[in-house]
């Protein structure tokens, strides 16, 4: 099977016409952006050892290549429209082929975003998607726009994605159930696209939380030129891991990947449109901190409930020193 014939069967779809003027089959994809919007465009790469196992399910790492994507969206509160796959393949196994396609298109018809173009080769085992979206002219959240005395958000649970790959890499042990809802958070993350959109105009500063909340946080504050404090008693651990040791649970939840929920900066004057935010897309939204000027020393600091500040021994995940 050449590379024409794998894109063929594989990866192949009609265009539709309201989504893309041209999708694939030349050498470049025709889009028409919406009078009125502007156009969200991210790119992610998926390297097997160091984003994710090798011996996942194919279905599964074709659902999460595209809910990476689909959660940077989110945290900018587009439309997802359109997406590219750049994919290098040790071989190309049909029945691999199968479900990873099977697993990435299934998230795409959900969440109505068309494939329009790509490439593949053969190599290690990498997945690259550049994913574009839309929303209204001057709408998005960015992290520069949180303000000082904002609430921070988050939601869902944390930690749990963490967990599943400390298993792996680190032999922490997790009663067979609480592993399971662990790996199922890891491989199979919920891009909160509708939440981001929901956010627009209620919340400024926002970002996906994939290399942890602490770490992550910092972008925001080195974007907005402030700092941060977070409550450790107020972070929302996943209830998976309610059998580890305290510190363990906070561990994960401040400083593990994987878990692309929306953190985000909102005036004190939202907390009840926020609440009732929770209630209608029935997804838990906690604050659990909130926006300072900037100051010396940590941008991010972790406080007990008596506002003392506890020792926090890594900022998050990073690519170029730890492994998956």
């Amino acid at each position: 099977m050449n590379e024409f014939d794998l894109i063929s069967r594989y990866f192949h779809k009609a265009s539709q016409p309201a989504v893309a003027d041209l999708g694939i089959g030349d050498d470049a994809a025709l889009l028409t952006p919406r009078e009125g919007f502007q156009q969200a465009i991210s790119v992610d790469m998926l390297v097997s050892g160091r984003h994710f196992f090798a011996d996942v399910d194919p279905a599964r790492l074709g659902y999460k290549s595209l809910a990476v994507n689909l959660s940077d969206m989110a945290a900018m509160g587009a439309t997802p429209r359109w997406f590219t796959l750049a994919l290098a393949l040790p071989q190309a196994d049909p029945h691999w082929l199968d479900a990873f396609s099977r697993g990435m298109f299934e998230l795409a018809q959900e969440h109505g975003v068309e494939l329009v173009g790509g490439d593949t080769t053969r190599g290690p085992l990498t997945i690259s998607i550049q994913i574009a979206g839309e929303l209204e002219q001057g709408t998005a959240l960015t992290r520069c726009a949180a303000l000082a005395g904002d609430d921070v958000w988050v939601s869902g649970a944390l930690g749990a994605a963490a967990a599943a790959v400390a298993v792996r890499v680190q032999g922490l042990a997790l009663p067979a159930a609480a592993l399971q809802a662990c790996q199922d958070r890891l491989e199979m993350p919920m891009p909160r696209v509708e939440l981001g959109r929901a956010l627009r105009g209620i919340a400024g500063a926002c970002l996906d939380i994939s290399d942890g909340l602490a770490g992550d946080l910092k972008h925001i504050c080195e974007r907005s030129g402030l700092s941060a404090d977070l409550v450790a008693s107020q972070v929302p651990v996943h209830p998976a891991l309610a059998q580890l040791d305290a510190e363990t649970r906070l561990h994960l939840a401040l400083t593990g990947g994987d878990d692309y929920e929306l953190c985000f900066c909102a005036p004190v004057t939202q907390r009840a449109a926020l609440a009732a935010l929770a209630a209608e897309l029935a997804l838990p939204l906690t604050r659990v901190g909130s926006m300072l000027a900037a100051r010396s020393g940590a941008l991010v600091r972790v406080l007990n409930d008596q506002g003392q500040e506890m020792a926090l021994d890594s900022g998050g995940f990073d690519h170029f020193i730890a492994a998956a």
